[in-house]
């Protein structure tokens, strides 16, 4: 008998809402090998790699896939409507990468949206996910895999190497315990330190499918920049069991031009829907009271981060954050937020009291 997916539980309006498709978005599929995309064939990973305007990093992408692929991988790669020469690079790893599944947006869509697009084309019994202008070490997934499946959650958390210039340095998981399956919520706290939960990268773990069919591995659609932040808080309150693992295997590329951390435009300011998502979904939870002053103060430390490097944004764009800010100061639970400030450092929370106080006109804080 073929294997069937379970169907997929009904989801709240506010889940909807995040994970619901463009209705701009069309999406043309082309499966390399295999069986089509109606036979539900299950395979042991999915990979999900979006690309956009990253042609100088796509021939390293590509080759450290291929010293990953194994019979039973797919590496679903997102063309999220390239004009760089992406495409032609893609089209030629469509035909010569084994496992590839070439998938082309024909408008842009963003990473959430682009990630999207490979969960709802993904195969595999696991899936994770990798940039278009990273790279990994020859062998790592197979090993990824089997630690999750000898740990048996539905997550895995792994640490990465980051890579700026010439310069490399480890970046560890803020999580203590290795090797240990725990439940995912029981990291999120304390609220003062850096969490699991501020370890927000989608390509350092990998995921059950069961995730899937629960509704929780989707992003945000649309969100273009900060997008993993609601995705791992959604993670870590909703799903059952998770486990960190020491195995490096991720080189993350860091000072891309064309990356948005980059580029200071009006894009960066998604970061506050992003966080307007994880307070109002942390303020539903049963155990909101002891979630929100993270949550809260989370969102506070980046709001006043992007401040403190406000000249990189272009001039509107920079009076728009102060405004935008300012009116996401005052939709936060107020109590919470007056602890927030009371438990951070005299900068930035004279920082952001003052902006709190800012007269804030209401056409400057539409989107």
């Amino acid at each position: 008998m073929a294997n069937r997916p379970p169907a997929r539980p009904k989801n709240s309006p506010l889940h909807h809402f995040a994970t619901r498709r463009s209705p701009w978005l069309k999406v043309r599929v082309k499966p390399n090998a295999g069986p089509p995309p109606n036979v539900h064939d299950v395979l042991k990973l999915s990979v999900i790699v979006p690309f956009y305007n990253v042609r100088q990093y796509v021939p390293d992408a590509l080759r450290s896939l291929r010293a990953n692929a194994r019979d039973d991988f797919e590496f679903i790669l997102v063309d999220d409507c390239s004009t760089d020469g992406t495409a032609e690079l893609l089209a030629r790893a469509e035909r010569e990468l084994p496992g590839a599944v070439l998938v082309r947006h024909e408008r842009n869509g963003g990473l959430a949206t682009a990630r999207n697009t490979g969960i709802d084309r993904a195969r595999g019994e696991y899936l994770t996910f990798m940039d278009g202008d990273d790279w990994l070490a020859p062998g790592y997934y197979p090993r990824l895999l089997a630690a999750i499946e000898e740990l048996g959650c539905d997550f895995v958390r792994t640490d990465h190497v980051q890579c700026t210039a010439r310069a490399r340095s480890v970046q560890r998981v803020p999580h203590g315990r290795r090797n240990v399956v725990l439940p995912p919520r029981a990291a999120i706290l304390p609220a003062h330190r850096t969490t699991s939960v501020d370890y927000a990268f989608a390509w350092a773990g990998i995921y059950h499918r069961r995730l899937v069919d629960r509704g929780l591995l989707h992003f945000t659609d649309g969100l273009r920049t900060a997008e993993d932040r609601p995705w791992i808080w959604k993670l870590h309150r909703e799903a059952e069991s998770f486990a960190v693992t020491s195995l490096l295997g991720v080189f993350y590329r860091r000072g891309v031009a064309s990356s948005l951390t980059q580029i200071g435009d009006a894009r960066q300011l998604d970061f506050i829907r992003a966080f307007d998502q994880v307070v109002e979904e942390t303020a539903a939870d049963p155990e909101a009271a002891a979630l929100l002053p993270k949550a809260v103060r989370t969102y506070c430390a980046i709001i006043s981060h992007h401040l403190g490097t406000i000249e990189k944004f272009e001039a509107p764009v920079a009076r728009k954050l102060k405004a935008m800010s300012s009116a996401a100061l005052r939709r936060m639970p107020q109590d919470v937020l007056d602890d927030a400030l009371a438990s951070m450092d005299a900068e930035r929370a004279t920082r952001l009291r003052r902006l709190r106080r800012r007269p804030v006109p209401a056409v400057e804080v539409a989107a």
